[in-house]
This record gives structure tokens, sequence and C-alpha cells, in this order.
């Protein structure tokens, strides 16, 4: 990457100050993009999903990786619950969805409890393991709260087989003109479900499976405790990337718990962070850090800057650990401040190798959260920073309750902020799709059929408030 004209500022810059100019292009379409990261971590797109305890569970885990993404679940969980999601989200299907199974006789009550917690937005009733009709929202709209799901369900159900392949799946739904179709095998025991979009993307995007065929999941240790052993049942568990996590990457604790880690000898990617410059990136790629997470501050959820005047401009973090990594033949991924599509690809085009997201998929179907409704009927879930009152709340739970008010008083995040689902993106995968699109398009626009082509092709320029402001579309005239 280089900056336009060469004229690199002396001050630091967000993703906001900057933007990318186009350059000559060979690449005709936008599918001829790969974006497939080089970091090791078997991911086929460049986006990570943060590791809060608001957003990264096992349903977003699922989602994500079948898109080609990678979740990191987070350090507050107990190892063996983490086991259990990583052994879940290791025997997901890698086209069909996990579906809500009910029974029969379950009330339309429990049925609209369940629902939204899967953006295909349906159940299927089952008996012996078999499908026997579906239930959706509009199914029980207007019914009593107490009649059972067998009285609303619809039986007129399109069956595929397991082995289905996903454009053969979407023409027999568009021919029936039904949302979503119900996947069996040989036997007739539910396996999943596929709606017509899930088909469309299952041509599209790339699993980010394991060597075994099971998608891929990270896991998150701190730095506190015996980090060795953590890591050791995490290992054991099976993830696929270990995550060492601290707010101050920076620090003796952080270089020990490093140490620590790879002393274990890890067969996956060891990830350290957070840090916002050459030496901080230096000294833990030295420390055993195969990537180096970068960001202070930056984040939605994130007060540390207003608390403590400390953190960097997130583009300018970016660019000068991506190039501090490279040297040392490390990678980093741009940790938060990313709200938009040019967000990605500008840190992309600034040398991160993928781009950790956090608040802005909070508001999913798939994040951990109870779907909730405000007075005017605005479905959101409730998000908070890991580093706010209620989540050392959690992290603390089993300390002495001195300890744990005294820990109490320094909060660093937000500690429940509502984030509203968009009606028109309400799933993970339907912000996927839109980064996706934003990222393919500026390869595109800058020449480059790969993310390393895109940084290494890249002119940025830096833009005035009234720059950016006249990128912004407009929701209605002037």
């Amino acid at each position: 990457m280089r900056f336009l004209h060469d004229a690199r500022p002396a001050h630091d810059l967000t993703y906001d100050d900057v933007f990318m100019v186009p350059r000559h292009s060979a690449v005709a379409s936008r599918y001829d993009v790969d974006l497939a990261t080089g970091d090791g971590t078997g991911a086929t797109l460049p986006l990570v999903v943060a590791n809060m305890t608001a957003i990264a569970g096992k349903r977003m885990a699922e989602t994500v990786a079948r898109r080609g993404g990678l979740v990191v679940v987070p350090q507050d969980i107990p190892v063996p619950v983490v086991a259990d999601v990583v052994a879940w989200v290791k025997s997901r299907h890698l086209v069909f969805d996990t579906p809500i199974e009910l029974t029969r006789h379950q009330t339309v009550a429990e049925a609209l409890s369940l629902i939204p917690k899967r953006a295909h937005r349906a159940a299927v009733v089952v008996e012996d393991g078999r499908p026997v009709g579906v239930v959706t929202e509009d199914d029980c709209a207007d019914v009593d709260r107490f009649a059972q799901v067998q009285q609303v369900m619809r039986r007129d159900v399109v069956t595929i087989g397991a082995g289905t392949d996903p454009r053969t799946a979407f023409d027999a739904l568009d021919k029936a003109r039904e949302p979503l179709a119900v996947a069996v095998d040989d036997d007739g025991a539910l396996v999943g479900v596929l709606t017509r979009t899930g088909a469309l993307r299952a041509t599209l995007y790339t699993p980010a499976v394991d060597e075994r065929g099971g998608l891929r999941v990270a896991a998150a240790v701190g730095v506190n405790g015996d980090v060795a052993d953590k890591a050791r049942r995490l290992l054991e568990a099976g993830v696929d990337c270990l995550v060492v996590d601290t707010a101050h990457g920076h620090q003796d604790r952080m270089l020990d718990a490093l140490r620590a880690v790879r002393a274990l000898d890890p067969a996956v990617p060891v990830v350290a962070g957070n840090v916002v410059d050459a030496d901080g990136t230096r000294a833990l790629l030295q420390a055993g850090a195969d990537v180096v997470k970068v960001g202070v501050g930056p984040g939605a959820m994130c007060t540390t800057r207003m608390m403590t005047g400390v953190g960097r401009p997130q583009f300018s973090a970016v660019l000068e650990c991506a190039a501090a990594a490279r040297d040392l033949g490390g990678h980093v991924w741009a940790d938060g401040g990313v709200r938009h599509p040019r967000d990605v690809a500008l840190a992309l085009a600034a040398g991160a190798a993928s781009v950790m997201i956090g608040s802005w998929f909070a508001g999913t179907h798939e994040s951990p959260g109870d779907l909730i409704e405000d007075p005017s009927g605005r479905a959101y879930k409730v998000s908070f920073g890991m580093a706010s009152a209620r989540a050392v709340a959690n992290r603390t739970s089993t300390e002495s309750a001195y300890d744990r008010a005294r820990k109490g008083l320094y909060e660093e995040g937000i500690s429940s902020s509502r984030m509203y689902l968009d009606p028109v993106r309400p799933g993970v995968e339907d912000l996927i799709d839109q980064i996706c699109s934003g990222v393919r398009s500026a390869c595109t626009y800058a020449g480059a059929r790969s993310l390393a082509e895109l940084h290494e092709r890249a002119v940025v320029g830096v833009q005035s408030a009234a720059g950016y402001q006249e990128g912004r579309p407009l929701a209605t005239s002037w």
C-alpha cells in the first residue's frame, strides 16, 4: 500500500480519514477475487467474530464458519463448556443449517420463543427423529399461545436428500415457491434445513473446515491464572486457533503467557493482543505469537480512550503493526472500529490478514442474547463491552465479595447497549454478504485478485470530514 502522491500525513488516521483510489484493473468480476486469508487459520474469509460473550456463541460459530469466517469463543467461558461448543460446531453440516426442533405437543408460545434464535425463522416438528411439519412465525400469528404446534404446522414440506446439490435445492424451492426445505438422510431422519438464500450462499462461499472436514472454531484464554493448563485443555478440546487476549498486550504478563503457550508446541496458530505499534507487535511475535491483534479503544463498546486517553486511530495502528509483522513473517488482525464494509476493505489494504468484528454482529439472530422489542416494535439485542462492569461481574463471580466490589469500581466498557437488528439484514450472513460484496468490489477497483494483491496495489488518500460526508448516500433528497 502507498499513499496518494506519496503524501503520508504526520498525524494518525482512522478509517474515516482515508479513501482508496481506483487503479487500472484486469479483474473482470468480483467473483474472480479470492478472499482467503493467509494467516494460517484456514479461514476462507478474512472475518473474525470477537470473543465477546454477547456475540460469540455456538450459533454464531456454526453460521460464520459455514461461510468461511472464524469465531473466537470468549475466555470467560468454562473450559468444559467450550469443549462442548467446539464439539457441537464441528459436528454441524457444511451446507444445511441446524434446525430448531419441536414435538407435536409443544405450544405455540414455545415455538415463538425459539424461532427468533435462527435467521431462517422456522422450526421443524419432528416425531421419532423424522420431520412431520414446519412452523413459522406467520403460522403462529393470531393463534392461542397455548395451542399445540401440530394444530398450526405446515405439512406440505419441501423435502430433499442430505446429498442434494445446493443448486438443485435452490431450483426445487424456487419451483415450489417455498422459503425453506427440510433435508433428511436415507432413513428419513432430520439432517437440517435450507432456505433459498442459504442454497445460493452454499454455491458462493467455501466453509472454513479442519483436516477432518469439521467447521473451524477458535477460543480465547486470558493472561491470568494457569494459562498453560487452560491452553492445553482448549487444545485437547480441538480448537483450531488459540487467542491469548488482554486489553494491554505489550506487558510482561502477556509475554510470559505467550511463552507458556508456545512451550506446549501447539499445532494451531496462536494469536495475541492487543497492541497498536511496531514495538508491541515485534514483542508479541518474538514471544511466540503467529498473529498479533491490533486495536486499543476503537470498538463501539469500548470507553478506554475516553477513560484513559490511551489508544490510537485504527488505520494507522494497523498499517504500522502489519508492516512490523511482515518483516518477522507474522500477521495481524485488525480488531475493532469497523462500521461499514469500506472499513474492512481499508483494514485489509493496510495489511491486516483478517478483521475482527464485534458490535456490528451483536444485532443479529445468531448472537446469544434474546430478541427484545422496544416500545415502537423495533427488535434489538443487548450487548456489552468485555471490560464493562457487567462483564467484570461475570468474570469474577467466584471471587470474594470484597474483591468483586473492588474490581467493579474500574470499568472501561459499556455495560448495556441496544444493538438493533437491521430489518433488511437481520442475520449475520446478511452482513457477511454485504461486507464481502464491498471488499470484493474494492479489490476489483484496485485490480487485485487476492488480499495480498490488494495490499500491494492499494493507493490510499487522506480526506477531510467533508470528503467523507460527500461519500455517504442520502436516504432522502436534499
